[in-house]
């Protein structure tokens, strides 16, 4: 532990300027410039330098970022704007603790903060990371995806925050506050246009109904060329398409009493996601080879081509309303906030990521959420301040996913079975031997099969098009949550804290899966027709590893639920709690806690799913339980600030959900845990000067994890069972390091300004780097560790007295650095592997009017 603390002291003086979040106002070494109507003098670019106090939430009550004893990010609307940030995947770029991955679809994204997340792909999952809008929760990761509103700052809060927040924020949670209403009139207005054919506007207006009444809208529209071309068909893939708009109505009738109410709607359709090849394994060469159709190359992985029979098609729309209320009493401030909230996601998707026509999927997906909080907080005065509150929310979803062999898919199974070996062909009489000679082993198990059973024709029972797998669900959730926290000052520089929450869930789900694939239904162990013919029934066990659905239960086939022994409810509670101590030396504060958190059980939503105790996945997942140690220290100094968090913590229960080829294997880790340290800081040496930044270090490992999903490249703990094909369900890596988490992320600016008589200018340069990592143990090491390692920068002119014009030049990875940021099995072709590239140098220009 000394070690490990002084890593994190020495990384100070390495990263003297880390994070974009401003404390301390710059040396003030000449006047401002008042314009003649007396309002604040914007234009002058030394503004953008300045770091001047940040007021955030992170405890549901409004304070200084130095002041609040919680490790948290905080990315302002500045930044927001000069670093082109349109997004939550393009906040990660100043938030290194905060990782975001984007997979084969729009909606499915995964937000980790300090190496833990889960919930992509597997609509029974959430997300170990919550995001609120305006203190809505939104419940699904892809709703946090359009274009973001007028924002007035993001925090990004680090580690469990159980305690005041609730629902799903086991590993941290994602906080955007957008810009209220005003009842100065003012509108702003955006256009931009860049490579790939980008074109975006943006326009907000807000100002007065009445005395008491002010409004804003606002909206936007992105489009964009993909960056992928599909050499298939030759479509653009990886494009951008995506609308929104937002209504905001602040009424305050009086200084007691305040009510928002927020309405808006968000719809995206584009071509996405493009899959490059990692490593092509013996069944795709089959495609290239056997039935000559196209397939990708490892070598090509950066050439922005991919090669899918058809186009990957996404449609994603989200709406809702929220209502807020604030009454502010001699009690204390009363809170309500009511929301309503329906978001659909559908998509299409060549799913074999080849020219061959083998399997496409189907997949929607649509959730109806209703959320209410109300909180009470004190005035605040005195020595002690409390807060206590409710959440509650009831979430209606259904889902579904349907796979379907294509028209090549014969060709593609013949091949893959081999020829009829010698020995099956020896002990058939010399008439059968004729037929089957040169023939593949499914047709050959066809035409024995027909032998006893007419159904059952050769060369037309199995692997056809049209045959597959549809998996539809249903699941009701009620969660609700009851929390309090009390601040009490020992002394003027002594304040002890303490928090508790109590959480309960109860989710009830319904399965209709339905297997219209006829191969897998078979147990190749036993094949009752070879028996009638005298033939040893184990034969054609071999084939085995051909059964992508169900190979690994004795049934070979759904079992649906509810049923007789399982009832389809999962339902579980948990009381966590915090307590820390906090003092403020007077130009530094410091803090140390203990804090738990709580996520509630899953459920596995995927074909992957199985009965309690039987040979394969479980159907659900426990909860986790989360616990951390932290201690902290922040100051400010003249021109700068610096803050540093030092924690261990760790997931019992971890929900690991690691994607197979065929599914997701949804498991329990026994326990997960990392330590680590982050930094963050900012100096402004001169007026034209700022440099910003902050750094991540995690050194995590699997204390214990025996129920990994097995692998076919770790042939010591998965090896193969000679009579099956098939390798066991699990492995053990406890000890191990886990996959997807750098050592080292860092983010690093610089923003140099300077006035001249007509306008102002700036100049910031940004670097975002992540250490490499191996992306996920279900693929490879040595054909999956990448990190990351982009410039970005930003050239702007601000004109106009109060900086009502401003003309910005940007770049996105200005050196065009080329990485892979998730990694695969590829979908029913043993011993592939599949990737997403990173995107490409983007670049353009962006003119902003403000009045």
């Amino acid at each position: 532990m000394r070690n490990f603390l002084l890593a994190g002291a020495m990384s100070l003086a390495f990263f003297g300027s880390v994070s974009a979040i401003g404390q301390q106002a710059a040396p003030d070494d000449k006047k401002d410039v008042k314009p003649p109507d007396g309002k604040e003098a914007t234009r002058s670019a030394d503004n953008a330098v300045r770091l001047g106090p940040i007021t955030v939430t992170a405890t549901k009550r409004e304070a200084t970022l130095q002041d609040v004893p919680v490790s948290v990010s905080v990315t302002t609307a500045d930044t927001i704007e000069r670093a082109v940030i349109h997004d939550l995947i393009d906040l990660q770029t100043v938030v290194p603790s905060l990782k975001v991955q984007q997979f084969n679809a729009v909606g499915q994204t995964n937000f980790f903060i300090r190496g833990f997340g889960n919930g992509s792909g597997n609509d029974g999952i959430e997300s170990s990371v919550g995001v609120f809008i305006d203190g809505v929760y939104r419940s699904r990761s892809s709703s946090a995806l359009d274009d973001l509103p007028e924002v007035d700052r993001i925090e990004v809060l680090r580690g469990p925050q159980s305690t005041l927040f609730g629902k799903n924020v086991s590993a941290g949670a994602i906080s955007i506050v957008t810009a209220k209403p005003q009842f100065a009139p003012a509108q702003t207005g955006e256009i931009g246009f860049g490579n790939y054919g980008l074109r975006r506007a943006r326009a907000s207006v807000t100002g007065p109904l009445s005395d008491t009444v002010a409004f804003r809208l606002s909206a936007t529209r992105t489009v964009r060329d993909g960056y992928l071309t599909n050499t298939t068909t030759g479509s653009d893939v990886n494009d951008r398409d995506r609308w929104s708009v937002r209504g905001d109505l602040l009424w305050n009738p009086s200084a007691a009493l305040s009510l928002r109410v927020i309405t808006d709607y968000n719809k995206i359709n584009e071509t996405c996601c493009g899959v490059v090849t990692l490593l092509n394994g013996p069944a795709t060469q089959f495609i290239g080879l056997g039935l000559g159709r196209p397939v990708g190359s490892s070598d090509a992985r950066f050439d922005d081509n991919i090669i899918f029979n058809t186009d990957p098609v996404n449609r994603l729309s989200g709406k809702g309303i929220s209502v807020q209320a604030d009454w502010k009493s001699d009690v204390g401030t009363l809170t309500s906030i009511t929301a309503y909230r329906k978001q659909t996601n559908e998509s299409t998707q060549d799913v074999d990521f080849t020219g061959a026509d083998l399997a496409n999927k189907n997949q929607s997906s649509d959730a109806k959420t209703f959320t209410q909080e109300l909180r009470l907080a004190s005035g605040g005065k005195g020595l002690a301040s409390w807060l206590v509150g409710g959440f509650y929310q009831k979430e209606k979803l259904h889902s579904g996913v349907d796979t379907r062999y294509g028209s090549e898919i014969r060709a593609y199974g013949d091949g893959l079975s081999g020829k009829v070996p010698a020995a099956l062909l020896n002990a058939l009489p010399p008439a059968l031997q004729a037929a089957l000679t040169g023939r593949s082993n499914i047709y050959a198990l066809e035409f024995l099969q027909s032998l006893v059973t007419p159904s059952i024709r050769p060369g037309s029972t199995y692997f056809q098009s049209g045959q597959g797998i549809a998996d539809f669900y249903a699941m009701d959730q009620d969660f609700y949550s009851i929390f309090g926290n009390l601040d009490f000052k020992i002394t003027d520089r002594l304040t002890l804290s303490g928090g508790a929450a109590y959480m309960n869930d109860r989710k009830r789900t319904a399965s209709d899966v339905t297997l219209q694939d006829p191969f897998a239904s078979l147990n190749l162990q036993n094949v009752p027709q070879f028996g009638a013919i005298g033939l040893p029934p184990g034969l054609y066990g071999a084939l085995g590893g051909l059964q992508n659905f169900y190979a690994n239960t004795t049934n070979h086939a759904p079992v649906n639920f509810p049923n007789t022994s399982e009832s389809g409810e999962l339902k579980g509670d948990k009381l966590t709690g915090l307590v820390r101590a906090a003092y403020d030396f007077g130009g530094a504060n410091v803090y140390a806690n203990y804090s738990t958190g709580w996520k509630a059980g899953a459920y596995n939503l995927s074909s992957d799913s199985r009965p309690p105790n039987a040979n394969g996945v479980g159907r659900t997942a426990g909860p986790e339980e989360v616990e951390l140690y932290e201690a902290g220290f922040k100051t400010t100094f003249r021109g700068g600030f610096l803050n540093l968090a030092v924690f261990k913590q760790s997931v019992k229960g971890f929900q690991s959900n690691a994607y197979t080829g065929t599914g997701y294997s949804l498991v329990n880790a026994g326990k997960q845990s990392t330590r680590g340290f982050e930094v963050d800081a900012g100096y402004a040496p001169a007026r034209w000067l700022a440099l910003t930044g902050s750094a991540t270090y995690l050194d995590p490992k699997y204390d214990s994890f025996t129920s990994a999903p097995c692998v076919t490249f770790d042939t010591v703990r998965c090896p193969i069972n000679p009579a099956t094909g098939l390798t066991p369900n699990f492995r053990d890596l406890s000890g191990a390091r886990p996959a997807g988490i750098p050592k080292w992320s860092v983010s690093a600016s610089a923003t140099l300004s300077k006035d001249f008589d007509a306008f102002g200018s700036y100049l910031r340069l940004a670097w975002d780097y992540a250490s490499k990592t191996a992306l996920t143990e279900t693929t490879p090491e040595a054909i999956a560790t990448y990190g990351t390692n982009n410039l970005n920068a930003s050239l702007g002119f601000i004109m106009g007295n109060i900086g009502q014009y401003e003309l910005m030049f940007w770049a996105h990875n200005l050196t065009d650095n080329r990485t892979i940021v998730a990694s695969f099995p590829t979908v029913a072709q043993p011993g592939s592997y599949s990737g997403f590239p990173n995107q490409p140098r983007t670049f353009g220009a962006t003119f902003r009017v403000k009045f």
